[in-house]
């Protein structure tokens, strides 16, 4: 009775019955009747309980839920918000993994047939190597996510294809008009008039390049990573007739040329520059602004054991990356020749955004399902609502942060 021995297993960390009822692949379960509203999670193999005995912890569960080692029936956003409510109230931290607790899981694993060497890992992780934040890994990096498919981001975004928090403070009732607010937001902090030079650090697919240019009347210059990206942001740009003002280069940020520039922007890029080159960003950010100049960088914060956002957003989304507390980044800036002249929270704006994009999502699926296969969708279905509820738990924050050089 597999269900009932994991359970035996788990409870006395948890402080209390499962979360959730467990349907194990032999047909046990715990709770044996569906007697309450928990989430339920079927283990469909005994791969769950190999991961786990090899590397226990939220990366094994991750990789045994975008196999289909695992699943969750009913959404997975309300069954992880379950989870974590109980987290909270009996005041939980995270099981200690001593060796006690191993015996007891190989004890499991071996009454249940789990027994066997390491698993390989499913191959929609990031497997990079190189120098952390040289060029080339950071490229490689970039590519692992932005480049699985514009198609597939088009399942997922609004149609100008913006991927940062949009704004919903100016009276916005859709993601669309939220990521419209946003770029106006910016050019209006920015004090942006007709004929200006700007910079457009990490421009993704060109959303806000090509926004500022029609809104404002400037001058953009776009710098990405991403072939898919520039392709697909010059193809925008010539269509919305901007061609002759949005210039996209594919360009590190250590390599800009052509300034200074009247401002500049950056847009939830500083997260994947790593903590040691962070000073570099700045540098980056103050030698290409005019003395004076403005600049807004957009932000996530987090503070904790993970500043690349957890096992699983390390592993599968965003390789590499590096969030810090608001104020440390702050520190940053100021060390660096810049003077802060305002920051906004922008939280809350996050959570609406993506659940926004869970929905388009959702709407999607099988089109997804279609084009990059069911691991990748299972990716993505964990992506956006642990990420909607991180944001929406205060546990990561993003910020806009208004300053200029001195």
């Amino acid at each position: 009775m597999i269900a009932q021995q994991l359970a035996a297993l788990l409870e006395p960390f948890l402080g209390g019955e499962m979360p959730v009822r467990i349907i194990a692949w032999d047909g046990s379960s715990t709770p044996e009747q569906d007697s309450d509203d928990r989430p339920v999670v079927r283990l469909n193999s005994p791969n769950v309980l190999r991961r786990q005995l090899w590397g226990p912890g939220e990366l094994a569960l991750a990789q045994s839920y975008v196999l289909g080692e695992l699943e969750v029936s009913g959404e997975l956003y309300a069954a992880l918000r379950r989870v974590w409510d109980v987290v909270a109230e009996r005041q939980l931290s995270a099981i200690k993994v001593t060796p006690a607790l191993l015996a007891k899981l190989a004890r499991l694993a071996q009454s249940a047939g789990a027994i066997g060497p390491r698993l390989a890992a499913p191959g929609s992780q990031a497997k990079l190597v190189g120098r952390l934040h040289s060029k080339l890994r950071d490229k490689r990096a970039i590519s692992h996510h932005y480049d699985l498919s514009n198609d597939f981001y088009g399942l997922i975004l609004e149609e100008r294809m913006a991927y940062s928090s949009g704004y919903w403070g100016d009276g916005a009732t859709d993601v669309f008009q939220a990521q419209g607010a946003k770029c106006r937001l910016v050019g209006e902090k920015l004090g942006l008039q007709p004929g200006m030079r700007v910079l457009d650090i990490g421009c993704g697919w060109g959303s806000l390049s090509i926004e500022l240019a029609e809104q404002f009347d400037v001058r953009m210059v776009g710098v990405t990573i991403s072939a898919e990206q520039q392709a697909f942001a010059r193809e925008r740009a010539r269509k919305r007739g901007v061609a002759d003002q949005v210039e996209i280069r594919l360009q590190d940020y250590r390599e800009i040329d052509g300034g200074p520039f009247d401002a500049v922007v950056s847009l939830e890029m500083g997260e994947h520059v790593g903590q040691r080159n962070y000073p570099g960003y700045v540098d980056a950010i103050r030698k290409n602004l005019a003395t004076g100049g403005p600049a807004l960088i957009q932000q996530m914060a987090r503070t904790g054991k993970y500043p690349g956002g957890g096992p699983f957003i390390e592993a599968f989304i965003a390789p590499d990356m590096h969030m810090r507390p608001l104020g440390e980044t702050i520190g940053f800036f100021e060390a660096g020749g810049m003077e802060v002249l305002g920051v906004q929270s922008l939280r809350q704006d996050y959570v609406q955004t993506i659940a926004a994009w869970r929905k388009n999502f959702e709407r999607h699926h099988a089109e997804a399902v279609a084009m990059m296969g069911a691991e990748v969708v299972r990716v993505w279905e964990l992506y956006l609502a642990g990420g909607e509820l991180t944001f929406d738990q205060g546990r990561m924050g993003v910020d806009q942060i208004l300053m200029r050089r001195r």
